[in-house]
């Protein structure tokens, strides 16, 4: 590719900055305090962090020694296990997007309320008749050129994170040692822990992995548009500083505030929470600044979302996995046809925030449920590959990564991962759609896989129907 054409490593380090802070990262102060005190809430995230660390030298790796897949994490699970493989993991990370997309608009809408009481809640119809204006005004500018569309996304991020220093700022300054450190594991129980987990260290680091893999999703973002970067180097580099740039974030914005105020008042703050955890500290302000940071932050994630889930389909269909309609592009080589099929799916299911009462948290944790079995296969392909070329350093990189998306799927999202299962039945039928389209017989060992997930799905629905599985 022209390397004047190519986004270059500081638009992909911030598409990744971008993609991960979104509306997360304005509710992670309380949803970490009531799951966890500030010692467990950071083994939590160095158990996480390590994670997605050993996901990320993965992608870098495999982006180096296989830079024939142009597709990235999707090829990837193609290479190692078929063209299922390769539609299961694309499928996981378009549902993802898709899913994420939805607590944005909530969020954002929730946002706007402060300020226009019109949206107050950001589940009435006048919310979601704006959020789908949003959508299709994003939808529309990814369309003119997703390299314009970056640059747009790389200015965005700089103003965004302005209100997040604002406040780690602040609570530096009010930070006191000792409430930091008054209940560290938080193995203390009595009236002032209303609202939080206490007892067992690892039931607290538990209940946070969710929240803590939803601020991270979006981090592979440089290798699903690897193939537009300028060099495959600058791609590799710009995942790095990414992740590090985020765990520190991420990490001060969750664990700081513990010093600042007890865990019940963050726990209990409501959303967005680190606004109203600025308010109690330094008065009405410090909540306006970060809900317009908030409004901003959400808005460029979500252009960073309407970006990555298009591209999935568009190199999906390329590689003769879906139909051939996913991976047609216009004259600015944007995926029109992914593009408009996405936006008008959003729109139907935009909709649904009328009808439930905790649309943010539910979107939020099946979205970070569904990128599971994308990560998931993507360690599993490090391990083949560097068994097969008996290189077992990285090969131990592949097991810790895969190790770990296995350890949240049964440890902390199952009933998540029994519903994202729901979903692969209509995606069956488009994978069938495309076999059909581009002469690729299904196997017998896919029939099999498919029909071992459609048993789960099965499962998942009778659970839901008998309320062992509660829906958002």
């Amino acid at each position: 590719m022209d390397e004047k054409q190519g986004i270059g490593r500081l638009g992909l380090t911030a598409l990744i900055v971008s993609s991960c802070i979104g509306t997360g990262i304005f509710g992670i102060t309380s949803d970490v305090a009531a799951a966890s005190a500030p010692g467990p809430a950071l083994l939590a995230w160095g158990f996480v962090s390590f994670g997605i660390l050993m996901l990320v030298l993965a992608l870098n790796n495999l982006s180096n020694k296989r830079p024939d897949l142009e597709a990235g994490i999707f090829s990837y699970a193609g290479a190692g296990f078929g063209p299922l493989g390769e539609f299961i993991s694309g499928w996981s990370y378009w549902l993802s997007a898709w899913l994420g997309n939805i607590a944005f608009a909530t969020m954002l809408m929730s946002a706007l309320g402060t300020f226009f009481p019109l949206f107050k809640g950001g589940q009435n119809l006048p919310s979601i008749l704006v959020a789908i204006i949003f959508c299709w005004i994003l939808t529309l500018l990814v369309n003119r050129g997703v390299e314009s569309a970056s640059f747009i996304n790389t200015i965005g991020t700089a103003f965004k994170l302005l209100p997040l220093l604002l406040f780690i700022i602040v609570i530096m300054i009010f930070f006191k040692a000792q409430m930091f450190t008054a209940d560290f594991w938080g193995q203390v129980v009595n009236n002032t822990t209303r609202g939080t987990t206490t007892g067992s260290i690892w039931d607290q680091m538990k209940g946070s992995l969710m929240t803590l893999i939803w601020v991270f999703i979006g981090v592979e973002g440089a290798s699903v548009m690897a193939h537009r970067a300028k060099s495959r180097k600058e791609s590799e580099q710009a995942a790095i500083i990414g992740f590090v740039l985020l765990v520190i974030v991420y990490v001060m914005i969750s664990i700081l505030p513990y010093g600042v105020l007890t865990r019940t008042q963050l726990a209990n703050a409501g959303q967005p929470a680190i606004g109203n955890a600025l308010e109690l500290v330094v008065g009405h302000w410090g909540g306006v600044a970060i809900n317009l940071g908030l409004i901003i932050s959400t808005v460029i994630a979500w252009l960073s979302w309407t970006m990555l889930p298009a591209e999935t389909t568009m190199l999906v269909a390329k590689d003769r996995v879906m139909p051939k309609l996913w991976g047609k592009v216009n004259d600015k080589n944007a995926p029109t046809a992914s593009l408009m099929i996405t936006g008008v799916l959003q729109t139907i299911f935009l909709f649904s925030l009328l009808f439930t009462q905790q649309a943010y948290k539910f979107a939020y944790s099946l979205c970070a449920a569904a990128i599971l079995f994308s990560y998931l296969l993507v360690g599993l392909y490090q391990m083949k590959y560097s068994a097969e070329h008996k290189e077992w350093g990285q090969f131990l990189i592949g097991v810790l990564a895969a190790g770990f998306q296995l350890a949240c799927m049964f440890l902390a999202g199952w009933q998540e991962v029994l519903l994202v299962s729901i979903s692969f039945i209509p995606g069956f039928i488009i994978y069938y759609q495309g076999c059909r389209e581009n002469d690729h017989r299904i196997s017998g060992v896919e029939k099999l896989v498919m029909t071992l997930v459609t048993l789960l799905a099965v499962v998942a629905i009778v659970l839901v129907v008998n309320g062992t599985i509660a829906i958002g």
